[in-house]
């Protein structure tokens, strides 16, 4: 794998010299294990203008599930914890007589700005933005087979709760059995706080799991994913519990889920990000639900959960092929209940047989 690390850094280079900067500062978590491979939480990469250079407070080798950074890249640890590796970067950067350096402005705080200026204030500083980010858009095989992954340990976990007793239980404790059935499977632990809600609470997005317990007739929500070696998946579902479904249940959950399938269609490669929104939100919009309706109807799914590119009403941008994303619409009633659908998929073109489905879990409104 170091060729690929070292593949993503020369182009990382290459758009950095084309901007008039001789070398980056990378220091956005996601992004340096991106570019290095395993690195600890905090750590900074300093690309160019000789060799890369990883700068850790903490051994990068100490913790086993963060992964190893790349055999070809020089790691200096800084003598102490308390260091800050990115002021490390540019005084390495100063020793280096570099001229410009880009850092990520976004993921510096002002006071870890003020102290690279003041450890190399003759150094020019320019913003890199999102360059990293715009890299890590398009997924190679072995990302996108570690989502292929993450998704399958995701649906696992979710497929043996659905077949366990769950009335009487509280939000809380499906939410935990369902973390822990997902380390059982080989999660390095979810790839977000999982949520579970119930009744009033079901269809409400990121809804904390609470102490409410399951009774008949609830809609029960579920949205969860894993972390698998660093790369995170995103599944929800929404079931009726212990009847059958109430005919205001079955005519809001075949409105989402017309809206979700409408979503994933208008998947393909060229698709405008805003396109892909309009397609799943004009179905919930015609159904009278505008109001209720999210700020996006999915989001990029990676090494971050809610990376970009955004599937939202303002964004800018088309898909590409072998773009994980995620289609997720809901509508919740207040005080009734609702229903959340989430599916993560990869962009493939239509002679490859069109968006490829991570997530395999049934649609099938199910009565549990």
């Amino acid at each position: 794998m170091s060729e690929v690390y070292a593949a993503r850094r020369t182009r990382l280079r290459e758009r950095c010299e084309a901007a008039g900067s001789e070398a980056a500062l990378v220091s956005g978590d996601a992004n340096v294990r991106y570019l290095a491979g395993g690195a600890p939480a905090g750590a900074a990469l300093l690309v160019g203008p000789g060799e890369d250079v990883l700068l850790c407070a903490d051994d990068p080798y100490a913790d086993g599930a963060a992964g190893r950074p790349a055999e070809d890249l020089r790691v200096v640890v800084l003598p102490t914890p308390e260091g800050d590796p990115a002021v490390a970067g540019a005084e390495r950067a100063v020793a280096a007589k570099v001229g410009c350096l880009a850092v990520e402005e976004h993921h510096l705080t002002v006071a870890r700005h003020r102290a690279l200026r003041s450890v190399a204030p003759g150094l020019r500083l320019a913003d890199l933005g999102t360059a990293v980010e715009q890299q890590r858009i398009v997924k190679d095989d072995e990302e996108i087979s570690t989502l292929r992954i993450a998704a399958e340990i995701a649906d696992h976990a979710l497929g043996e709760l659905l077949e366990s007793i769950l009335v009487g239980r509280t939000e809380r404790h499906l939410a935990l059995e369902l973390e822990r059935r997902l380390i059982d499977h080989g999660a390095r632990g979810p790839a977000f706080p999982t949520s579970v809600g119930t009744g009033p609470n079901s269809g409400l997005v990121g809804h904390p799991p609470s102490d409410r317990r399951v009774e008949e007739g609830d809609f029960l929500s579920v949205c969860l994913g894993a972390d698998y070696r660093g790369y995170r998946s995103e599944v929800a579902r929404t079931f009726v519990i212990g009847t059958s479904p109430a005919d205001w249940q079955i005519e809001l959950y075949e409105q989402v889920f017309a809206a979700q399938r409408a979503g994933r269609e208008a998947l393909a490669p060229g698709a405008a990000y805003r396109e892909v929104d309009r397609a799943a939100r004009l179905v919930l919009e015609g159904a009278g639900h505008a109001e209720r309706l999210g700020p996006r109807i999915g989001h990029g799914v990676g090494l971050e959960i809610g990376e970009d590119p955004r599937l939202a009403p303002s964004a800018m941008g088309k898909l590409d092929a072998c773009v994980p994303v995620t289609v997720d619409p809901g509508v919740h009633l207040p005080g009734r209940g609702g229903v959340r659908i989430d599916d993560t998929l990869v962009v493939r073109p239509e002679a490859d047989g069109g968006p490829e489905l991570l997530t395999i879990t049934t649609k099938e409104l199910l009565a549990l």
